[in-house]
């Protein structure tokens, strides 16, 4: 057993209201730079729809993630080193500028330079790559609220497999709001696919990374991550991709997404794993089976041997008490309502969702029924099979019954409640036909309902012992070991140039001590600070030593 540390998201689908702001606020923080337009490391997608950039989940044609070769062992979908090595300087598995969208702005000077006349100006798009007049067809949200419409749900790749049950009509079909950030793999194969080495998971807590030092432009990792969240910087020639917001994780804070999240929706904790079996994990044959093998991989923190090997592993105390906390762990392997997204592209992603089940709820809400009836709820559930398969195909690689079963618990729990609620005795029998206690279904209602701030938010700080690691950007991935999969290391592709950017934990202490501070200027202990730049060289600083008992210094 070799214990690991994860930080892992959860997101509740059901209170995602496609607001945006997430998206708006993550751009202004890390994106918001020449040369980064198109890129939107977060971004809500509407569901049933393409996504974003178009159609990034048709494998066959973007060929990202892994796949299992003859031998059954793993292997990346768009090639090892020797296609690389054919197609480094031609990478033709890449998303287009109309797959993302041309990035645009408006001609302003138009309407404030404008002398007054009969009628408004008006200010038309102008392209921000040709700087000509140009017409907008496409963006990062062009989904938004189109979920179901001919307009793009045809071209939606998940729909495939259950298209010809679905009536491509708005007002008859269903859709659900899909927020997306970096997965942050046990397994990534971005990492896997890069030349140059340059994208790296954090040993500590597994974010991964790209070196900007080390990024030659190859745009492999674009074609090798499956969920299209590596995006190449026009202006720099480098990747940039999402960092989950590590400065402020780093001291404790949630990621900006979450910050800023109006329907408190998603939840950031640590995840202990078993390192040893990831690629066991990863190379199941039956794809149905991903989702369990994933959750077999993590830990659980309370046993007393995980607790002595995560110790010896150098993990910190504070660290697994954060484990034992943590609202992912819960969500994922306590009451089992949170999915992976995507799991057959076997990345092992460590952001996780819990379906929504507001499509079926709508559903009865029309045919005049109580919504919030045990009786109909689960009826529908087992009727309404087509929001259930397309929530499959997202979340279980097709498998219902896990989906099935998250949604009977979501029902039960919404009936549960709502007798409490109307002041009528609880109804033992409905935690029970899912499988859960009372006492655990009113936990869940709660995490899910009520939890307070330091509930949906258990971040352990970084350690300042552990500032040094921090600043070794390694190049290794999960499986990057002797047999493994993993493209770092020596050879053709593995050897990274340049010198390592410093990242010192202290940093990032001292950048929020100062935004908490009074005075912007002056800490509370300046006074008993020692500046050594006025000093002499001649006695002894004042401060240095403390004085000696007839109050004169040392």
């Amino acid at each position: 057993m070799r214990v690991m540390a994860q930080l892992a998201m959860v997101m509740n689908l059901d209170k995602c209201i496609g607001c945006h702001t997430c998206s708006v606020t993550c751009k202004q923080a890390w994106t918001n730079r020449t040369g980064t337009e198109y890129v939107w490391f977060n971004n809500v997608e509407t569901r049933p729809g393409q996504g974003y950039p178009r159609t990034y989940e048709d494998q066959e044609t973007w060929k990202g993630g892994w796949t299992l070769n003859r031998r059954g062992r793993l292997a990346l979908k768009g090639g090892g080193r020797l296609r690389k090595l054919l197609t480094i300087f031609s990478n033709p598995k890449l998303p287009s500028l109309q797959d993302y969208y041309e990035p645009w702005t408006y001609d302003y000077a138009t309407l404030t330079d404008a002398p007054a006349q009969e009628h408004t100006p008006v200010a038309r798009p102008r392209s921000l790559i040709t700087g000509q007049e140009t017409k907008v067809t496409w963006s990062a949200n062009w989904d938004d609220d189109l979920g179901g419409s001919k307009a793009t749900a045809e071209r939606d790749p998940i729909l495939k497999a259950v298209g010809d049950k679905v009536r491509f009509e708005f007002e008859q079909t269903f859709m659900f709001y899909l927020p997306r950030i970096c997965e942050h793999c046990l397994n990534p194969s971005c990492a896997a696919s890069c030349p140059s080495g340059a994208i790296y998971k954090r040993e500590e807590d597994g974010i991964v990374l790209v070196d900007q030092d080390r990024c030659r432009g190859w745009r492999m990792c674009v074609s090798g991550c499956p969920y299209k969240k590596v995006y190449f910087n026009h202006r720099t020639g480098k990747a940039e991709k999402c960092t989950f917001c590590f400065p402020r994780v780093e001291v404790g804070l949630p990621t900006v997404c979450s910050e800023t999240c109006v329907g408190r929706l998603r939840y950031i904790g640590l995840v202990l794993y078993d390192a040893d079996r990831v690629l066991a994990a990863a190379s199941t044959t039956d794809e149905h089976g991903l989702y369990e093998a994933q959750r077999e991989v993590f830990l659980d923190p309370n046993d007393p041997e995980v607790r002595r090997e995560a110790e010896r592993a150098g993990i910190p105390h504070d660290w697994v008490e954060a484990a034992q906390r943590s609202p992912v762990y819960a969500l994922i392997n306590k009451y089992k309502v949170a999915l992976p997204l995507h799991p057959e592209y076997r990345t092992m992603p460590m952001v996780w969702y819990i379906p929504p089940l507001s499509p079926v709820v709508d559903v009865v809400k029309e045919t005049g029924e109580d919504p919030e009836d045990r009786g109909n709820l689960f009826a529908a559930i087992d009727a309404l099979r087509i929001p259930i398969e397309y929530l499959a195909e997202l979340f279980t690689a097709g498998d219902v019954a896990p989906v099935d079963a998250v949604l009977h618990k979501l029902a039960a729990m919404r009936s549960y409640l709502r007798d409490i609620n109307l002041g009528r005795d609880p109804d033992a029998r409905i935690p029970a036909s899912v499988g859960m206690s009372e006492e655990d279904l009113y936990d869940l209602y709660r995490l899910l309902a009520l939890a307070k701030y330091d509930e949906r938010y258990v971040i352990p700080p970084a350690h300042a012992e552990q500032g040094h690691a921090l600043e070794e950007l390694a190049t290794e991935c999960s499986l990057d070991y002797e047999g493994g999969p993993g493209m770092g290391g020596s050879g053709p592709f593995g050897e990274g140039s340049g010198a390592p950017t410093p990242v010192a934990v202290e940093n990032f202490r001292m950048l929020r001590d100062r935004q908490t501070a009074d005075t912007m200027a002056s800490p509370e202990d300046k006074g008993e600070r020692v500046n050594l730049l006025n000093w002499d060289g001649k006695g002894a600083p004042q401060g240095l030593f403390p004085p000696r008992s007839d109050g004169d210094p040392q």
